[in-house]
């Protein structure tokens, strides 16, 4: 199901907007002022009735120093680390609902989402920072000021997960995959571009792509968040995307030297196919991209999963 445009003019689509002035700059002092805030890594070792992986009840300091919870499962001898970054509306869950990249085994960071899960899963990380007028959801909350964006804190925390790795037990000198799909697919991405120190990304049908272009094909899901706030603020069209084009991912993926795989469905109504190649078509390394012509926002499924596997064990243990 085609949704967007023909796969040939979406593999030359490039982001309608430029990115903002200053936008690495807003970035390095995000992060360094949150650096700069402190806290402590911690991993309590819990008794889980798992048998193969242990598990390890985990915080780290996120956007601000804020703790950020999160599950770290290790298999016996682990050979890397995956990181999972969750999908809209979703938290790190129970350990044993999220055990994939363990049992290959990576040693395994799934990471909460700060002030979600309640509609697909549990979560345990509250975010503290208020914000001003917002539809309900997150993506436009804070749409006051770049400084004030809910996403500005949450790929924040992204790359905060990576600083912690080196802290927890099992962690330090691996190298390290980033992954997820839809907002952990753009927090992967994020991540990929804003830490040296990722040595492989995947992202599946990824979020907060070209943005204003995704807002102009679809209503769907939390961009249509977007189109409901601007369909009341009537006259803060251009201030608005300006604030956002802040946290879009496509203008962060030039950033990323790392080998990164892409995954996307051509009849995602959710994240549409232009603004992921918007993203895709910015990178300097071009990525290994997954076209699933007949699927949604869930594009490769667990078909992804299997071509991923092999890809991390290329790319993180260097086996062929």
């Amino acid at each position: 199901m085609l949704i967007d445009l023909p796969l040939e003019q979406l593999r030359t689509y490039r982001h309608p907007r430029q990115a903002p002035a200053g936008l690495r700059e807003f970035w390095d002092e995000t992060l360094a002022s949150s650096r700069a805030a402190g806290g402590a890594v911690t991993a309590e070792r819990l008794d889980h009735p798992m048998r193969t992986l242990t598990v390890h009840d985990v915080a780290f300091p996120g956007f601000d120093g804020d703790p950020v919870r999160g599950w770290w499962l290790l298999p016996p001898d682990p050979q890397g680390v995956v990181i999972e970054f969750l999908g809209y509306g979703g938290g790190r869950g129970l350990p044993h609902e999220r055990v994939l990249w363990a049992t290959h085994g990576y040693a395994y960071l799934v990471v909460d989402t700060r002030g979600q899960g309640s509609i697909w899963n549990t979560g345990a990380t509250p975010d503290p920072h208020g914000a001003g007028p917002s539809a309900p959801g997150m993506l436009t909350r804070g749409v006051e000021s770049p400084a004030n964006l809910y996403y500005r804190r949450l790929l924040t925390d992204a790359v905060r997960a990576v600083d912690a790795v080196e802290h927890l037990p099992g962690g330090a000198a691996q190298p390290i995959a980033v992954v997820g799909h839809s907002q952990g697919g753009a927090m992967s991405l994020a991540a990929a571009a804003l830490h040296p120190r990722v040595a492989a990304a995947f992202a599946r049908a990824p979020f907060l792509c070209a943005i204003s272009r995704a807002v102009a094909i679809t209503t769907e899901g939390p961009y249509g968040e977007l189109a409901m706030y601007l369909a009341t603020y009537r006259d803060r069209g251009e201030q608005t995307l300006a604030v956002l084009d802040h946290v879009d991912v496509a203008h962060l993926t030039s950033w990323i030297t790392c080998p990164t795989m892409v995954s996307v469905g051509l009849g995602d109504l959710i994240c549409p196919p232009s603004g992921i190649y918007a993203a895709i078509n910015a990178m300097t390394t071009p990525p290994e991209v997954a076209v699933w012509p007949h699927n949604g926002h869930e594009a490769g499924g667990a078909h992804d999963d299997a071509r991923l596997a092999d890809w991390l064990d290329h790319h993180l243990r260097g086996e062929e």
